[in-house]
């Protein structure tokens, strides 16, 4: 009994090595995960952060806004780092221009 099992251990010795594949092989599946990841979190953030960085540069005095905390008022001037924002009579307060959620409507361009 104990010599077969040492014939067995010998035998499991001797035989080479079979690898499951290559790290090429093993690799793939991570690469196409990152891939995914990418195209379906990364790509579409970057384009909505840059959609709101365009926004809020395009800021103008007389545009109505929404700010992240919820505050509704009308812009009354934009600094670099901030913004003057109304919101009711002899109310102003200042913003950071990051605090800016939605343009409600634009100020109308004037007429000629």
């Amino acid at each position: 009994m104990i010599l077969a099992s040492l014939f067995t251990l010998a035998g499991q010795e001797q035989q080479p090595a079979q690898g499951g594949g290559s790290f090429i092989t093993a690799i793939i599946p991570f690469v196409l995960v990152f891939v995914i990841f990418y195209l379906l979190i990364i790509l579409p953030s970057r384009r909505k952060q840059k959609k709101h960085q365009q926004m809020v540069e395009e800021l103008k005095a007389g545009d109505k806004i929404v700010t992240t905390g919820g505050i509704h008022g009308t812009v009354m001037g934009v600094q670099q780092d901030k913004i003057e924002v109304k919101v009711s009579a002899n109310v102003k307060i200042d913003i950071s221009k990051n605090a800016v959620s939605v343009i409600q409507n634009k100020k109308p361009d004037q007429k000629k």
